[in-house]
């Protein structure tokens, strides 16, 4: 779960390496395959900080860059009203919050909200 400031340093930081890796390609000799793995190692880290998501989160609260909730669920009283607590539980493991999961009864939709 990375913070959004560790997302755009990492994304940024992926860039460079890519570009780079395409300048040293572009000169061609014995720097084009050391750029090519620069390139693909660049491009790598900027698809990992795209596609990673924090644990337990609806796509909302990660589109909106809400603050991650304890245990990496929902932000504390983000939860919409349409979401009714179930009686499944269980505890994270990395983190060792207690969550409950909350069930939209219309849709199936559910949320992950860390237990006090």
């Amino acid at each position: 779960m990375l913070n959004t400031t560790t997302r755009v340093v990492l994304g940024a930081l992926g860039t460079l390496i890519a570009l780079g890796g395409l300048a040293a390609v572009a000169m061609g000799g014995s720097t084009a395959a050391g750029g090519l793995w620069a390139v693909i190692l660049g491009i790598v880290m900027v698809l990992a900080v795209v596609l990673e998501r924090h644990r337990y989160r609806s796509e909302e609260a990660d589109r909106a860059f809400d603050p991650v909730g304890p245990g990496g669920g929902e932000p504390d009283g983000a939860i919409e009203p349409r979401f009714r607590p179930t009686n499944e539980t269980f505890v994270d493991p990395t983190t060792g919050h207690r969550m409950r999961v909350h069930a939209d009864p219309r849709t199936g939709e559910r949320r992950y909200v860390a237990e006090r």
